[in-house]
């Protein structure tokens, strides 16, 4: 996602702002800064983060 691009919240009709959000699987958690709608608290999670830590975090735990 690029600097200049906006994110706006389909619900809210509002600019998303960078928040950071807690995410759990399989009982464990870890936190990450998303695009965040400051009205409703709708997240947008970049393909980025699913892709990479995301992904890297359902590896580990699903391989113990």
């Amino acid at each position: 996602m690029s600097n200049e691009q906006k994110l706006i919240c389909s619900i809210c009709n509002l600019e998303l702002k960078p928040a950071n959000a807690n995410f759990s699987y399989l009982g464990h958690s870890f936190r990450a800064e998303v695009p965040r709608c400051p009205g409703c608290g709708q997240v947008f999670i970049p393909e980025e983060l699913v892709k990479g830590r995301i992904a890297e975090v359902e590896m580990e735990l699903e391989d113990k």
